[in-house]
């Protein structure tokens, strides 16, 4: 080999090796710049300010982590479930489960109530309480750990549309202003069980437009607390533990349920099946407003969350049902409970 073709090969070998890294930086470049633009979208979208440059360029750089994480996430062949970027990705986990998940699971202990759908032998192969007019629109709790409140509510719209038939939104603020004897506590946490109580003791529950919702602990209205626009007569838990025995009880009317909600990918939750892995360790109350099997035969729960419209499905999800874990997935046949009337 001449002299001028070894110089000439060595040239196009540079001109290669240097072409390869400045795309590998450019292409790099190009990711991380995105990412900023895109969090400067998404504060436009949903209205975020923050408070100086030092929280902005935080909030971008877990922005940014959170939406490596979904991106990962979505990647993996064949899961059942898709996440997304909704208005909580500014946040960590701990930050987001602290102020919305306040279901207190470890101040319950063992019922031994009745359960009226015991007998209960046969029962629809799907159910959607929301077609049949037993499910107000998706509500928002905000930054206030009252998903108690919510899903207490949730049960008791849904008995009260059975037995009357009309379908009337009824008053979380009610809860969190006046239900604060016992382990409710407004914003800091609460039981379904201890909700169904006050409901029950105070002879009946308020609308939600004469008690607004205002994501925050107030003063209790008595004036409002005595102006019932809804009334039940005691409440029941579904048996630990079954979820043949949540199928009945789902079948038959909305129920409260508690569930295990402190992973990531609850949080980002956007479509599909949940399957994702999950504890038992309860600390979000919600609502099981039916259930079903999707195109591939995946059974589920149709459960409606109090974290607004831009979370999951319009504010619903679909977990996995009949899993191998008696608890169901995430517990959600640990602790479920339902008014009656």
């Amino acid at each position: 080999m001449t002299s001028t073709n070894w110089t000439t090969q060595t040239f196009l070998v540079l001109i290669f090796f240097y072409a390869t890294l400045l795309s590998h930086t450019t292409s790099r470049l190009l990711h991380e710049a995105p990412s900023y633009e895109s969090h400067e979208q998404w504060m436009a979208h949903y209205g975020r300010v923050y408070k100086d440059v030092d929280e902005k360029e935080e909030r971008s750089r877990i922005f940014q982590e959170n939406v490596r994480y979904i991106e990962s996430s979505n990647s993996v062949m064949n899961k059942a479930y898709k996440l997304a970027v909704n208005e909580f990705t500014d946040l960590t986990n701990e930050e987001f489960t602290s102020t919305r998940n306040r279901f207190k699971a470890h101040e319950c202990s063992p019922s031994t109530s009745a359960f009226r759908y015991e007998n209960v032998t046969a029962v629809p192969s799907s159910m959607d309480w929301r077609k049949k007019g037993a499910v107000t629109p998706v509500k928002d709790q905000g930054q206030c750990g009252c998903c108690w409140a919510f899903s207490a509510v949730a049960a008791m719209e849904g008995i009260t549309q059975l037995k009357t038939g009309k379908l009337v939104s009824l008053s979380e603020q009610e809860l969190v202003d006046c239900d604060t004897g016992g382990q409710d506590q407004g914003c800091e946490g609460g039981l379904m069980d201890d909700a169904f109580d006050f409901i029950l003791n105070n002879k009946g529950l308020t609308t939600e437009s004469n008690y607004p919702y205002k994501g925050v602990d107030g003063t209790c209205n008595s004036n409002e607390e005595s102006n019932h626009a809804a009334s039940i007569t005691g409440h029941e838990d579904v048996p630990a533990n079954s979820e043949s025995a949540l199928l009945k009880a789902v079948a038959s009317q909305p129920i409260s349920v508690a569930i295990d909600a402190s992973g990531s990918d609850f949080q980002f939750y956007s479509s599909g099946v949940f399957t994702g892995e999950c504890g038992t360790e309860l600390d979000h109350g919600v609502t099981a407003v039916g259930y079903g099997a999707s195109a591939d035969g995946t059974k589920y729960w149709l459960v409606k969350n109090s974290w607004g419209t831009s979370w999951g499905q319009e504010g619903y999800i679909m977990m996995q049902r009949d899993v191998d874990a008696q608890e169901g997935l995430c517990g959600i046949a640990m602790m479920a409970s339902y008014p009656t009337a």
